[in-house]
């Protein structure tokens, strides 16, 4: 350890021998308590020793030289002891600024946006009680990237003012986008619950605004006519233009058969988009006519059991088929995406390319969740007089029930009214078939329809009122007596 009167000339000069370092403390009345600090490498650093109130002593890096001449660094070795001969801590201010830099992960709304896909993906943070699905944060991901990030990602929380949201949700507004606006509105409330719960922030901005979109439930209903041009234009898939669309009217429609498939699958089983896109071989047996959708991929979160028609069949046979052209190795999945064949196509796809074949027909607007409920909204109807109770099912909708029922459920819920189900598709499917008009080419007569009533009598609404009926149907399915 040296003492020198510092010149600029000195520092600039002054080498350590190898192996070696060296430390040199300033002579100069201006630098007291700084220290000049030589690697062998020829780095040097300026730091200051100082003692605190009480008594231990510290010592700051006040920066490398030359990028800090000899000059500032007697002034900010002056100014560091200057702060501790107040009360001051200046290397542990320092630390606690480093350390709450790197914990504080969430200074930007694109900060928080980040920090909370992650949890939700990994189920760190399930504001329900249970993890979101895939199809749920692929949606938030898609208003986040569409309508929030553009507007608010880059700046500090601090910042995202109910003045600065309510911008955002009046020009949505504003477009005819009210619906959305409310879906915005909701995201964000969300993602400024999980800030509050990582003890980021203390008040949600979100609770200081009004939702600004008036939503109605959705009453679309295809008629007959509609359902018959639908079909026939995904079974033909040609000549479709669209029209009325600006930039792309009187563009062709491009649809692939797969998508097409899936499409009329919709409207044969009812199901939801997001539970047919992501339909694995595995879940499926063809041979009996069943497909066992599991529980983490059902909005309900339980496994739903349904059962096949010899339509359904026909077409997700063919839908393989296609899979496995020109494929060496089958993939695991039914509708392969056209970007990475190892993986199923989005629920997105079913939805745009429904839009362009209604947009080519001059239809009015309609979704393939209305297609679900087109489906639902005739079995119920006096032409096929199905039990609202067997739709839910059929639609896996959640019912409450209670006591051994309950229980019964709980253990044999796959075998959840099946026979009934099938009955009640089976019917759909004989209608649909009436409809389209060409039920020998598209839908196939089925031989299981002798076997089951296609039309659901008095009697059997009768019985399916009787919570008794519960219990020795599913013992009947399992061969054995009734609890």
């Amino acid at each position: 350890m040296a003492r020198v009167r510092l010149t600029d000339r000195y520092v600039g000069t002054i080498s350590a021998p190898q192996g070696r370092r060296l430390e040199i403390f300033d002579q100069h009345p201006q630098g007291a308590g700084l220290m000049l600090r030589v690697a062998d490498t020829g780095r040097k650093i300026w730091m200051v020793r100082y003692r605190t109130d009480d008594g231990q002593q510290r010592r700051l890096n006040l920066g490398y030289y030359p990028d800090v001449g000899l000059s500032e660094a007697r002034g900010r070795a002056a100014a560091a002891r200057l702060e501790a001969t107040g009360g001051g801590d200046p290397a542990a201010a320092r630390q606690r600024r480093r350390v709450e830099a790197k914990t504080d992960r969430l200074k930007t709304y694109n900060n928080l946006a980040d920090s909370y896909f992650t949890a939700c993906e990994v189920g760190e943070w399930k504001p329900r009680g249970k993890r979101k699905r895939a199809s749920t944060l692929a949606n938030e991901k898609w208003l986040w990237s569409k309508h929030i990030k553009p507007h608010l990602g880059g700046l500090k929380l601090e910042q995202v003012s109910p003045a600065e949201l309510k911008q955002v949700l009046r020009d949505l507004v504003a477009t005819g986008r009210g619906s959305t606006s409310n879906k915005v509105r909701a995201q964000i409330r969300q993602m400024f619950n999980f800030a509050i719960g990582d003890d980021r922030i203390a008040v949600n901005p979100v609770d200081k605004t009004a939702a600004l979109g008036d939503e109605a439930p959705r009453q679309r209903v295809l008629s007959d006519q509609e359902i018959r041009v639908v079909w026939s234009a995904l079974s033909s898939r040609a000549g479709l233009i669209r029209q009325g669309r600006g930039e792309v009217d009187g563009e062709r429609v491009l649809i692939g058969e797969p998508v097409s498939i899936a499409l009329k699958l919709l409207l044969v089983t009812l199901v939801r988009r997001s539970e047919m896109t992501g339909v694995a071989r595995r879940e499926l047996d063809l041979d009996n006519g069943t497909w066992l959708i599991p529980g983490d991929r059902t909005k309900s979160g339980r496994s739903h059991l349904v059962p096949l028609t010899t339509t359904a069949i026909v077409l997700f046979r063919r839908a393989i088929e296609i899979a496995d052209e020109g494929r060496s190795e089958a993939s695991p999945y039914v509708f392969l995406s056209p970007r990475d064949r190892c993986k199923p196509i989005t629920p997105a796809a079913l939805t745009h390319a429904l839009r362009y074949v209604r947009e080519a027909l001059d239809l009015e607007r309609f979704t393939p969740h209305d297609l679900r409920r087109t489906g639902a909204t005739i079995m119920a109807s006096e032409r096929l007089e199905i039990s609202p109770f067997l739709i839910g099912k059929v639609l896996s909708h959640s019912t409450e029930t209670g006591g051994a029922a309950n229980v019964t459920l709980t253990t044999y819920a796959l075998y959840d009214y099946v026979k009934e189900k099938r009955a009640a598709l089976l019917a759909w499917e004989a209608l649909l078939g009436k409809i389209v008009e060409s039920p020998s080419e598209n839908l196939p007569t089925s031989p299981m329809a002798a076997k089951l009533p296609v039309v659901l009598d008095d009697d059997m609404r009768r019985r399916i009122a009787d919570p008794r009926f519960r219990q020795a149907l599913i013992a009947e399915l399992l061969g054995h007596a009734p609890l």
